[in-house]
């Protein structure tokens, strides 16, 4: 205790009263803050996508290629390939292409491909930006019961990209524009698989 606090619990029982309610006071404060972080941090911060609600017993996941309904060339490839990725970087399971092997398989059909121009060079009426829509058919399913776990008949995503006016530099963006897409659509989808949306 302070000296002089001290000294006015001699002289006084109002000085010593004071001090000894500030102390109570200071104390209760920290247990509540003690007893606040406590609460808050048991809440748990996770990152999404990490709480999966798909059964504990699987190991093995099979993600055969994208079936492509659509004209766009190997778009499936692109989305297969994006999809393995994601699901290898956050997810336990071991991906395998064949079905016969796995406890859960993943199948996708690419349904439809829209390009659709949305900036116009005023000058020369030419379009300088597209945006590209893709819609994909997408199921998770037990493969020894075929229960089905995740089902979306319409998962659509888009990315836009733009076309250069100059034709000495010209180089069209689509190709990275699909890269960017399929990672896109690959993180929506595990995120999706693994919070049982």
């Amino acid at each position: 205790m302070h000296p002089e606090i001290q000294a006015g619990c001699r002289r006084t029982g109002e000085v010593c009263c004071a001090a000894t309610r500030y102390s109570v006071y200071r104390t209760l404060v920290f247990f509540v803050f003690v007893v606040l972080f406590s609460v808050l941090a048991s809440c748990g911060y996770h990152v999404a996508g990490r709480g999966s609600e798909l059964p504990a017993e699987w190991k093995t996941l099979a993600v055969p290629a994208l079936e492509n309904r659509t004209t766009r060339y190997r778009i499936e490839q692109r989305l297969t390939e994006a999809l393995v990725r994601e699901l290898l970087a956050r997810t336990k399971y071991r991906i395998v292409p064949e079905e016969t092997s796995a406890d859960a398989v993943l199948r996708g059909e690419v349904v439809r491909v829209e390009s659709n121009a949305v900036l116009f060079d005023a000058a020369t009426g030419r379009a300088t930006a597209m945006v590209v829509t893709v819609h994909v058919k997408v199921s998770l399913s037990d493969r020894a019961s075929g229960k089905v776990h995740f089902q979306n008949d319409n998962f659509v995503f888009r990315e836009q990209y733009e076309i250069s006016t100059d034709v000495a530099s010209f180089f069209e963006e689509q190709q990275p524009a699909l890269d960017r897409l399929a990672r896109d659509f690959a993180a929506r989808l595990v995120s999706a698989l693994l919070e049982n949306f």
